[in-house]
């Protein structure tokens, strides 16, 4: 009866894939009328479906589901707008730029004009009506302002911080009651919790001080793989391809280990011992720079180029139909995009799951070689 209902999970999960990607080309203006939801003009040149993808990949103060082509009504739902101005903190919804991303619609707050300009805010200067310009198209009489709104990213992380706290609440109570076999998502949980500790944690860190790191290693786990899995919706999450949010995982993992090392550790960075004395300051900037810059910045880099390139593909996939129908008229080319784009966003829940490893294993890695205890053989 188990083996019966694989095959069944397999085609749910296939359908429900398919769904996501047709949501991409319907919702986000790439559908019959490919037209851009926000500018209300025709995108099917290479240059401006680039721009689309790369406007769609950065953050925003609300939510886009779905624009009516023939109205130019917009479907979603706005956010928080939370931001600290010269005559201090002003708060609203992001309805009230009514989708304008180019600075053409002003919210004014009390006695603070607002305006919003690929994805920032700015606040206009005193008695200014308009946002001027100048050659490169940066704002001359607006500056920004300190932003600390809710917007998708941090939606998507509040959302993600919300699962794993119910998720893992519901696992904590089996066990207090004495369930030696987990319910629910508890099975899906308990394996996960299992393989990071002894496959992850374990092997890199140490029997004798794994413990103190597990609950690090399990959060930053979870955490990147349930974000992963948002950005492959049609809510439009790309949390885990934003530089910030990657740095800040980065830094954390970096103070930790940073902070965790032994005296041993410092000793052997500092002053390795079994070199020539004239080499050692160098090899001890060398080792310094590596953990300091290095090691974080690679964590950095890499979750964030991967989770971007595959979004980039997904929708540069879908976008395809719109090249091939306008350059050649092929006839079928919507559903060779979509099959395509299927096939990506399978390979993408493989990638979810393997960059959150991947952060994780690194993680411990270089925890690891923090706390290590070195013998010295003479």
């Amino acid at each position: 009866m188990m083996v019966a209902k694989k095959p069944i999970k397999l085609l749910t999960a296939l359908v429900l894939t398919f769904f996501s990607i047709a949501s991409y080309a319907t919702n986000d203006g790439h559908g019959e009328e490919n037209k851009d939801p926000h500018k209300g003009e025709l995108v099917d040149t290479p240059d401006e479906i680039k721009e689309y993808i790369t406007h769609h990949l950065k953050d925003s103060h609300d939510f886009h589901l779905y624009t009516n082509n023939k109205t130019g009504k917009h479907y979603g739902f706005a956010l928080p707008v939370i931001v600290w101005t010269s005559k201090g903190l002003k708060t609203f919804m992001s309805s009230a730029f009514h989708h304008d991303d180019e600075g053409h619609t002003i919210v004014e707050k009390d006695d603070v004009s607002l305006v919003k300009l690929h994805s920032k805010i700015y606040e206009l200067d005193n008695g200014a009506t308009s946002v001027s310009f100048d050659e490169h198209h940066h704002p001359t009489n607006a500056h920004k302002v300190l932003d600390f709104s809710i917007t998708k990213s941090v939606f998507g992380m509040l959302l993600a911080g919300l699962l794993m706290l119910l998720g893992f609440g519901a696992l904590a109570k089996g066990y207090k009651k004495g369930n030696t076999i987990p319910k629910g998502v508890g099975r899906v949980l308990e394996p996960l919790v299992i393989y990071v500790r002894d496959d992850i944690a374990r092997p890199n860190i140490g029997e004798k001080k794994y413990r103190k790191f597990m609950g690090f290693l399990l959060t930053v786990f979870f955490f990147i793989w349930i974000l992963n899995l948002l950005g492959l919706t049609p809510l439009g999450f790309n949390v885990t391809g934003q530089i910030a949010v990657t740095v800040c995982l980065a830094l954390f993992t970096a103070i930790i280990y940073l902070f965790s090392g032994s005296k041993d550790f410092w000793a052997h960075t500092l002053w390795m011992p079994g070199v020539p004395v004239i080499l050692r300051p160098i090899l001890a900037v060398i080792e310094l720079v590596g953990f300091v810059l290095i090691k974080p910045f690679s964590l950095l880099v890499r979750l964030f180029a991967n989770m971007t390139a595959g979004h980039f593909v997904v929708m540069s996939l879908i976008a395809l139909m719109i090249l091939l129908k306008k350059k050649f008229g092929v006839v079928g080319s919507t559903g060779m995009s979509l099959v395509l784009a299927l096939f990506i966003s399978v390979i993408e829940i493989l990638v979810a799951f393997l960059q959150a490893f991947i952060f994780t294993m690194l993680s411990s890695l270089f925890i690891g070689m923090a706390v290590e205890e070195h013998e010295e053989h003479h």
